[in-house]
C-alpha cells in the first residue's frame, strides 16, 4: 500500500474516498485560490491509514468497503456531549437514533444509567455509551462530556515570557532551572505585579550527541524534561555522604555557569545534562524517607504504563542510543517480551528514570505554589509542543497511534513558497477516536497537574495538520482532518477539571471558522502586534479598541525578533548575513523600515510616545511606547517578552536555520550582547521602567 500512484487528476473514486477518511484533495493559500492536493499525496497518506488507493481497482474496493462500514455504524466511536451552553440537548449522533432506541451510559466512576435519552445527572468525562435499537441493533461509543465554554480571565493581568533554559541565576548550573523559575515567580509576582509567566515547552528531550536543543521537537510531550531539575533543592542532595564528588560536581557547575555567563558563550545542554546525572545518581542511592517514599509510590502508580514506558526507553537509550528505529528487532515493540525482558535486566536505570520523572514533576508543582502564593492569579503557563521527534519515548510508547511514514508541516503560502516539514510523526486520528481521545486525554492531565493555563503551540492542529509523505517535499503533502469537537471537548474538560484555562497560538494561516469555534469555548488566541493590521480593508495597524478581547497580547514570541532588533532594524542584517533574504538588502531595509515607520506613527497619534526621559535611549521609549498600546487593546492577558525588557536584540530562535544560528542556546542578554543573570534582571532600571508601564505608573 506504500507504493507511488501514477501522477494525474484525482478521480471520483479518491476523492470521495479521500473525503471518507477525512483527507483534503485540495488546500487554499489564500481566500480566492484553490490548490489541488497530488494523487501521489492523497494516496501515501490514505497508506498511512491503512487504505490501499494505488490502483483503481483498490480504490474503488476501498470506497465501497468504508461506505458499507459508514452505513452499518449505528454510532461515530466519539460522542461530544456539551452541558450548561446553548448547545442541542442532545448530541446530533444520537438525536439521529430510531426512536425508542435504550442508552446505558458506563461512566467513569463506574455507575451505570439506563433510558432513551442522557441522563440530567451525567457528569463531566469519558464515559462508554452502549445504544440498543428496537431491532435490536447495538453500537457503542466513547460519551465525552464536558462543560460548554471554559472561564476565561477575570480582569486584565500582565506577565512575562521565558525561555527557561535562557535564564540562569548564580545557583543555576548552566542552564535555567526550576529553582530559577520558582525564584522568578517568586519576585515577579510580589515586585512586578505580574499576573503569569509564560514558559516553553518543558518536554523531555531527546539525548544525543549534541542533543537536539529545540523544546518544540520533544523525545516525550507528557513528562518533563530533568536537565530543568535544581539538584541543590532535592531533599536526599543533603544527605549525600561523599564529599570530594560534591566538592567536584560544584566546582564544574561553577565553570560552567560561569562560561555561559561570559561574553558570546552559549548554554551547553549536553554538558550540563552530563553533570547533572552524575549528580543525581548520587542522589538516587539515597534512600527516601517514609513519606517521601509514599509519595514517589503513589505518583508511580497514578502516571502507571505511561511512566514505565518512558523510564524503560531511557533506560535502552542509554544502551543502544536514542533512536529506538535502530534498537534490536525484539526492542522496538514496547510490549515485546523481549522488552519486558530487557526492562527486567535495567531494572535499576529504569527506576532512576521513573525517579527523575517524579522530582522533576515535584518542582514543577513547587514552581506553580510559588507563583500562586505571591499573588498571580495565573501562575505558570506551560506550553505544548505540536508534536514529538520520531526518534523519542513518545514515538515508541505510542507506536499505533502515530501514522507511519508521515511527518508534520505547513503548505505553501506567502512567507515560505517551500513549506515547511517539520519532522514530527501525526497523530492518526481514526485511532484516537477509537480510544475515546486516550493519550490525547493523559498527555493533558499530565501538563495541568503544574499549569495555571496552557499555551498549544499550532492550535490549528486541534482541527486539521499538513501532512507530508516521508522523502517528499512539503508541497507533496496535503491536509489531514481531526474530530476538532471531540479535541475541544476533552480540552475544555481537562482544562475545567484543573481550574485551568487555555490558550491558543492561533498566528498564520486559519481556516475559515476555526477561531470562532475556539473562542466559543473559551480557548484564547494569540495576537502579536506587529501582525495586527485591518488586511480586509487598507492594510493600516489595527486600531487598539478593534483587537480582540479573549487573547494574550504580545510585541513578539520566540519566534520573531525582539522587540529592539525590530524597532533598529537588525533583524534584517541578521538574515541577510545568514542568507535567509529573498530580495536584496536595501528593499528588505526600505520594507522594515516603513512597516515600524508606520507604527511609530500611530503610537505618536495616540500619545503613547513621549520624548525619552534622561538616561534612556529614544529605542527604549519606543519598547514603552509599543507596550501602552497592548494595553489601550482589550486583551485580557498582555505578555512581555523577558529579552525586550532589558534590550535584547537577538532572536531566540532564528525559523530557516540550523547550524548557522544558535537557536536555543542563548543566555538572556543586555543591548550589547553580555548576558545578564537572573539577580541582574532583577535589578535592572529598563526593567522596571518598563514594568512601570504595564502597572499603569508610566
Amino acid at each position: 500500500m506504500a507504493g507511488r500512484r501514477p501522477a494525474g487528476p484525482l478521480s471520483d473514486d479518491l476523492t470521495r474516498l479521500a473525503e471518507l477518511h477525512g483527507v483534503a484533495t485540495s488546500y487554499r493559500p489564500s481566500p480566492d485560490r484553490a490548490v489541488p492536493a497530488s494523487a501521489t499525496a492523497v494516496t501515501r497518506v490514505l497508506a498511512a491509514l491503512d487504505v490501499d488507493a494505488v490502483t483503481p481497482e483498490a480504490t474503488a474496493a476501498a470506497l465501497a468497503a468504508r461506505e458499507e462500514e459508514l452505513a452499518r455504524r449505528l454510532l461515530p466511536p466519539t460522542v461530544v456531549h456539551w452541558t450548561g451552553g446553548d448547545d442541542p440537548p442532545v448530541p446530533p449522533a444520537l438525536a439521529a437514533l430510531p426512536p425508542g432506541t435504550r442508552l446505558r451510559v458506563h461512566d467513569e466512576d463506574g455507575a451505570t444509567r439506563t433510558g432513551t435519552t442522557l441522563p440530567p445527572d451525567i457528569p463531566p468525562g469519558v464515559h462508554r455509551l452502549t445504544a440498543t435499537t428496537p431491532d435490536g441493533r447495538t453500537g457503542e461509543t466513547h460519551l465525552v462530556v464536558a462543560p460548554a465554554r471554559l472561564p476565561t480571565p477575570e480582569g486584565r493581568s500582565h506577565g512575562l515570557l521565558v525561555q527557561l533554559y535562557s535564564l540562569l541565576s548564580t545557583r543555576s548550573w548552566g542552564i535555567g532551572d526550576l529553582g530559577d523559575l520558582s525564584e522568578l515567580a517568586s519576585w515577579a509576582g510580589r515586585a512586578l505585579g505580574t499576573g503569569f509567566l509564560q514558559v516553553n515547552p518543558l518536554h523531555a528531550a531527546v539525548p544525543g550527541a549534541p542533543t537536539d536543543p529545540s523544546p518544540y521537537r520533544p523525545s516525550s510531550r507528557r513528562f518533563p524534561d530533568p536537565v530543568y531539575l535544581r539538584v541543590q533543592d532535592v531533599p536526599e542532595w543533603a544527605d549525600v555522604r561523599a564529599p570530594d564528588r560534591i566538592h567536584a560536581l560544584l566546582d564544574r557547575a561553577d565553570r560552567l555557569r560561569a562560561s555561559v555567563l561570559a561574553d558570546g558563550a552559549l548554554i551547553d545542554r549536553d554538558a550540563v545534562w552530563e553533570l547533572k546525572r552524575e549528580a543525581l545518581e548520587l542522589v538516587a542511592a539515597v534512600p527516601l524517607g517514609p513519606g517521601r517514599a509514599a509519595a514517589f509510590a503513589a505518583f508511580v502508580a497514578d502516571q502507571g504504563q505511561a511512566l514505565d514506558d518512558h523510564a524503560t526507553w531511557n533506560a535502552l537509550a542509554e544502551l543502544h542510543g536514542s533512536d529506538w528505529r535502530r534498537w534490536p528487532t525484539a526492542l522496538r515493540d514496547p510490549r515485546s517480551d523481549g522488552t519486558a525482558a530487557a526492562r527486567r535486566d535495567a531494572a535499576g536505570r529504569v527506576e532512576f528514570h521513573r525517579r527523575l520523572a517524579w522530582l522533576t514533576d515535584t518542582q514543577l508543582t513547587a514552581a506553580q505554589r510559588a507563583a500562586r502564593e505571591a499573588g498571580m492569579p495565573v501562575g505558570i503557563i506551560h506550553d505544548l509542543a505540536v508534536g514529538v521527534h520520531p526518534e523519542g519515548a513518545d514515538a515508541w510508547a505510542q507506536q499505533p497511534f502515530f501514522a507511519a511514514g508521515m511527518s508534520v508541516g505547513a503548505p505553501p503560502d506567502a512567507f515560505n513558497s517551500r513549506g515547511q516539514d517539520w519532522g514530527l510523526p501525526p497523530w492518526r486520528p481514526d485511532r484516537l477516536a477509537a480510544s475515546g481521545y486516550a493519550p490525547y486525554r493523559r498527555l493533558l492531565r499530565a501538563l495541568f497537574r503544574s499549569a495555571g493555563a496552557l499555551r498549544i503551540d499550532h492550535v490549528m492542529g486541534l482541527f486539521r495538520l499538513w501532512w507530508v509523505p516521508q522523502g517528499e517535499p512539503p508541497t507533496e503533502g496535503t491536509y489531514v482532518r481531526y474530530d476538532a469537537e471531540a479535541m475541544l471537548a476533552v480540552l475544555v474538560l481537562e482544562a475545567a477539571r484543573a481550574g485551568s484555562f487555555v490558550i491558543g497560538e492561533d498566528l498564520g494561516t486559519v481556516e475559515p471558522g476555526v477561531r470562532e469555534r475556539l473562542r466559543e469555548r473559551g480557548v484564547l488566541g494569540t495576537s502579536v502586534l506587529w501582525f495586527e493590521r485591518d488586511w480586509e480593508g487598507d492594510g493600516a495597524p489595527l486600531p487598539p479598541e478593534s483587537w480582540r478581547a479573549d487573547c494574550l497580547a504580545t510585541a513578539t514570541t520566540h519566534d520573531l525578533p525582539p522587540t529592539a532588533a525590530r524597532l533598529t532594524g537588525e533583524h534584517v542584517d541578521l538574515r541577510d548575513r545568514l542568507g535567509l533574504a529573498t530580495r536584496p538588502l536595501a528593499t528588505e531595509r526600505a520594507e522594515a523600515e516603513a512597516d515600524i515607520g508606520e507604527w511609530l506613527a500611530v503610537l505618536t497619534r495616540l500619545g503613547l510616545l513621549p520624548a525619552a526621559t534622561p538616561g534612556s535611549s529614544q529605542e527604549e521609549a519606543e519598547v514603552q511606547a509599543v507596550h501602552r498600546f497592548l494595553l489601550r487593546t482589550p486583551a485580557r492577558l498582555v505578555g512581555v517578552w523577558l529579552p525586550d525588557a532589558i534590550g535584547d536584540r537577538r532572536p531566540q530562535n532564528l525559523p530557516g536555520t540550523s547550524d548557522a544560528y544558535p537557536n536555543w542556546r542563548l543566555p538572556v542578554a543586555d543591548p550589547t550582547g553580555r548576558p545578564v543573570t537572573l539577580e541582574e534582571l532583577a535589578a535592572a532600571p529598563r526593567l522596571h521602567a518598563l514594568m512601570k508601564v504595564l502597572r499603569g505608573e508610566g
